[in-house]
């Protein structure tokens, strides 16, 4: 699924599509963000451990079984331990906001024409997390949770890496599985309240047990901490790499750190304006090494969070390859390239079409081609045996590379 077909058709005003509504959430929070993460107080963790103690009890005082509050006690236990563990990276970030829905109109989520949630965040104004002031990445963890727990995995998958590729807020990583966890008890809590409120009747009451008990469920996979892959993509201009690596975004719950949005995010260019053409030149020699610095230094942080990362760059150079590869094997996780490739004829196709479609000169764009396919330097002996080749023109392609990347991490893990 690409960014268009994320997008809701739908005519009602109060209807948003999942493009919509993560463009909507970056702007509210912010669009840009600078190299060094911006200093504020340490509200935002006293934000976080005052919702911790606040759900915890209130759902505690609602569960009726022992081994519901057995499961709960284990993740209040978790919850107070990363509270501390993280306390650093809480302070890196800013002061607590209120919610993206305070104030606005109630929205419904839609998916190409089909209802995911009656309330976009799957958050109501009245509920009490909503009236919180926490940090920004809550709006964010909202949406996931209330897609995961109503199984849309691959939409959870997408949202989470548009808004990471296009707010540029990879610290909020860091502590995600946290946010994750309290969101995850604040709907179990909300569950068991619907029940209280008599907007249940006792028919009901076992699947309103089964809803609570899939969050705790949820709640508790996100505290396993996983070892992810490093996935790098290397391929020229037209030669798919990109359509196919959101593929894997989707299908493994990965995050694709891309050359073009970090590129132009190093001179404050919106990664959105990736069909514009710069007032500056950003790719110069130097720029091209700021970029694969930066990318190296998100893959790292993206790996110390648990995240599976995909690197959608050219690749072109041994070096690139070799500055990426040491942020999965200097942490002992599986590192995989895929060498994206077609025929000439159709690289030269593709290229010409995409520039034609943008509106720019097939001509310059060819040039470029034929630069970076003179640049390229071919895999080494050690990289060959990390490495995967697919053809980009052949049948059922992302299904043969899920395949193919599923299998071969796997055998990383045996």
């Amino acid at each position: 699924m690409d960014a268009t077909s994320a997008n809701c058709q739908t005519s009602p005003s109060t209807a948003l599509g999942l493009d919509e509504l993560i463009d909507s959430l970056v702007a509210s929070h912010r669009t840009i963000v600078d190299d060094l993460p911006y200093v504020g107080s340490s509200c935002c963790l006293a934000a976080t451990r005052s919702l911790v103690e606040e759900e915890v009890k209130e759902l505690d005082a609602r569960l009726a079984g022992e081994e519901d509050r057995r499961r709960l006690y284990g993740l209040k236990v978790w919850l107070e331990q990363e509270l501390v563990r993280l306390e650093p990276w809480f302070h890196e970030r800013g002061e607590p906001r209120p919610s993206w829905i305070v104030g606005r109109q109630v929205m419904s989520l839609y998916d190409r024409q089909r209802l995911i949630m009656s309330n976009a965040l799957d958050l109501e104004a009245s509920d009490p997390l909503a009236k919180r002031c926490l940090d920004s990445g809550f709006d964010l963890v909202s949406l996931l949770v209330g897609l995961y727990i109503r199984d849309e995995t691959r939409l959870a998958h997408y949202a989470f890496d548009r808004y990471l590729r296009l707010s540029g807020d990879y610290s909020l990583t860091r502590l995600i599985s946290v946010f994750a966890v309290c969101r995850s008890i604040a709907g179990a809590r909300r569950a068991l309240q619907r029940w209280e409120s008599g907007r249940g009747t006792a028919f009901h009451l076992a699947e309103i047990m089964t809803e609570c008990r899939r969050y705790l469920e949820l709640a508790e996979w996100v505290s396993n901490f996983r070892f992810p892959p490093l996935i790098i993509g290397v391929g020229v201009s037209g030669s798919g790499k990109s359509r196919f690596m959101a593929e894997i975004v989707e299908r493994l719950g990965a995050v694709r750190l891309c050359s073009d949005a970090e590129r132009r995010r190093l001179f404050g260019i919106s990664p959105q304006a990736v069909d514009a053409t710069p007032v500056v030149d950003i790719f110069s020699p130097e720029t091209t090494e700021r970029t694969y610095q930066r990318l190296a230094s998100l893959a790292g942080l993206l790996l110390n969070g648990g995240i599976p990362t995909c690197i959608d760059a050219t690749c072109l150079t041994r070096a690139q390859r070799q500055l990426l590869q040491q942020q999965g094997e200097a942490r002992g996780l599986p590192v995989l390239f895929v060498s994206f490739e077609a025929d000439d004829e159709t690289l030269r196709a593709r290229i010409a079409k995409r520039a034609r479609r943008q509106g720019g000169d097939p001509a310059t764009s060819l040039e470029v081609l034929n630069r970076q396919l003179a640049l390229f330097e071919d895999f080494s002996d050690e990289e060959r045996q990390h490495l995967l080749h697919l053809d980009t023109t052949a049948e059922h392609v992302g299904d043969t590379l899920a395949m193919l990347v599923e299998k071969r991490i796997r055998l990383s893990y045996s």
